[in-house]
């Protein structure tokens, strides 16, 4: 409880008002049938229509102040519950922005957005009815049965029959619940994700005619998530049915019962109905406990996985940082004896002691087949993941005693898969520096030859792109990634495989730009094409994770076997196209 007083805590008086309010309409609930008894005893045996008026009108009365304190316990439920969730939501998402690539990786996108919006939605559900009936429920329960008993004491007896019985059905039925609940929201997070997959990837899916596969997975998945949901709906529908049943069998009873002492005079009728409404009342109060406690269960289920996610421990921190003032000023790196491996219960590296020097403003150029930890390389620099062994290096200092941010601001990075994001070229732009001036954006594009085809759009730099830059081309967006990068100035440049969907024109143009503008930036470019690299001041030569080669073009085409046989079936195949 004391990590959600903190969501609590702002909003006490909400949270305070609710049940508080609501106790107004159990109090008028209490007293009508009792009223209502005095009319019919008082008033309607004895033909006294002026008693009946004025206990009419403090039912009235009642009624009214019942409504007032409904419809401010309704207000102040749904206010305290939307803020709660609301704050949860926000603590979520932030702890999710914390998390590192392994962290993201424990999880997939769809069980994240299902968490952090379904979870969190039932959560808000059950808080809001919660607040409601926090004392609603028990209100009538202890209310009615006092009231019944100051009635009529024998009558009581058949609820010391019911009640328990009830109670025994409501905790088989919750215990039976819970579980259910929580496959259901695992199967919902499947769901999740395979859609969110099948719409990320439509394009390839109709390039390679495979709607009729995505459809019946889709149908596989939706068909799983029907039987969770009605297996565990079987329970919601079984309760209400039962307490049903308790209800009608009791208030026959009452009245079976009732009706033989009215008929031996020792019960007015004016009791015998107000002793049916609190029947009525008390059984009514059980199921609404029921039903809060059935859907509470659901709602375990999506906190227990929301806590998963704030329980989750970052593995990547500056905590223990020695140099969290250090900013990266000249772009020196050295990888000194670097192991790293993303599955820890294997043997198996992805990259098996690494060792290179890289000096500030050199171009390292990083080749090798897929699959030999090209990439996995260059996000040990801006500590995307650690190495597990050795040292990474900026600039004489180790990169876990930098602060993260500091790190990450001297590094700029164009990852394999180019991601843009709704809004203008020119918002997407500034997320390299949000204070660049429309000057400074127009600058970097030229570099990397973008600002052609960007001010051949109608709207230029204030076009649209659409949600992932789908009103873009690959090689667009591939420049446009590049831009975003240079506007950062970084002391580090990572390129990886970023200009695999731009003809070798336009790279060669982009390459030459990079030796006039960034001179003093240390550049890295991973690339499939040798000619991508090979006026690099140093190329690495990289296979299943080790360097097998490293040096200048010319070195590498003498001395490294690898490199050769890249070369030469790279210069095959252009010599098959060209013919």
């Amino acid at each position: 409880m004391k990590r959600y007083w903190k969501y609590i805590k702002p909003y006490w008086g909400a949270f305070l008002l609710a049940p508080l309010l609501m106790l107004t309409e159990v109090f008028g609930e209490i007293m009508l049938p009792k009223l209502m008894s005095l009319i019919i005893n008082n008033g309607v045996a004895n033909r006294d229509t002026s008693y009946i008026i004025a206990v009419g009108g403090v039912m009235v009365v009642t009624a009214f102040v019942m409504a007032a304190g409904g419809i401010g316990a309704a207000y102040f439920s749904s206010k305290a519950s939307i803020c709660f969730s609301s704050d949860l939501r926000k603590d979520v998402f932030d702890k999710v922005q914390q998390f590192s690539f392994k962290n993201i990786d424990d999880f997939s996108s769809g069980s994240l957005v299902t968490r952090l919006t379904n979870d969190i939605q039932q959560i808000q559900n059950v808080l809001m009815m919660s607040l409601r009936l926090m004392f609603r429920a028990p209100g009538m329960l202890i209310g009615g049965l006092i009231m019944a008993y100051l009635m009529n004491s024998r009558l009581v007896t058949i609820l010391l029959v019911v009640i328990p019985l009830l109670l025994l059905a409501i905790a088989v039925i919750l215990r039976t619940a819970f579980p259910r609940f929580e496959v259901m929201q695992k199967k919902i997070d499947r769901l999740n994700s395979g859609v969110q997959e099948a719409l990320t990837n439509v394009r390839v899916i109709k390039s390679f005619v495979r709607e009729d596969y995505e459809e019946e997975k889709f149908r596989r998945t939706n068909e799983d998530l029907k039987e969770g949901s009605l297996r565990a709906m079987k329970i919601v529908i079984a309760t209400m049915p039962v307490m049903m049943l308790a209800m009608n069998v009791t208030t026959l009873a009452v009245v079976w019962y009732g009706g033989n002492l009215i008929i031996g005079g020792s019960m007015p009728v004016g009791d015998l109905t107000a002793f049916t409404t609190y029947i009525v009342q008390i059984l009514m109060s059980l199921m609404m406990v029921s039903m809060v406690f059935l859907q509470a269960s659901r709602a375990m289920a999506s906190l227990k996985r929301v806590r998963e996610v704030l329980d989750t421990e970052i593995d990547l921190t500056d905590e223990h940082a020695a140099r969290k003032d250090a900013v990266v000023t000249e772009g020196r790196i050295e990888f000194r004896d670097v192991c790293f491996q993303y599955a820890k219960d294997t043997d198996e590296l992805v990259l098996d002691h690494i060792n290179f020097t890289a000096n500030p403003g050199e171009t390292i150029g990083i080749i090798g087949s897929t699959g030999s930890g090209k990439t996995s390389l260059v996000q040990l620099i801006p500590r995307l993941y650690d190495a597990d062994s050795g040292q990474v290096l900026v600039d004489g200092i180790d990169v876990r005693d930098y602060s993260i941010r500091n790190l990450r601001e001297g590094v700029g990075m164009v990852l394999q898969k180019n991601v843009l994001f709704s809004g203008t070229i020119a918002e997407n732009l500034q997320w390299g520096n949000e204070d660049a001036t429309m000057e400074e954006i127009r600058a970097v594009a030229e570099s990397a030859q973008a600002d052609g085809f960007v001010t051949s759009f109608q709207d230029g730099y204030e076009m649209d792109l659409g949600q992932g830059g789908v009103n873009v081309s690959g090689g667009q967006k591939q420049r446009l990634c590049i831009a975003r990068a240079l506007l950062k100035k970084p002391k580090i440049l990572i390129l990886d495989d970023s200009t695999s969907a731009v003809d070798t024109a336009t790279e060669a143009k982009i390459r030459e730009c990079f030796q006039t503008t960034l001179k003093e930036t240390t550049k890295f470019i991973i690339a499939q094409r040798i000619g991508s690299v090979e006026s690099a001041d140093k190329i690495i030569v990289l296979d299943e994770g080790m360097i097998v080669g490293m040096g200048t073009h010319e070195e590498l085409i003498k001395t490294c076997e690898a490199y050769q046989e890249i070369y030469y079936s790279q210069r095959d195949r252009e010599k098959e196209a060209s013919a």
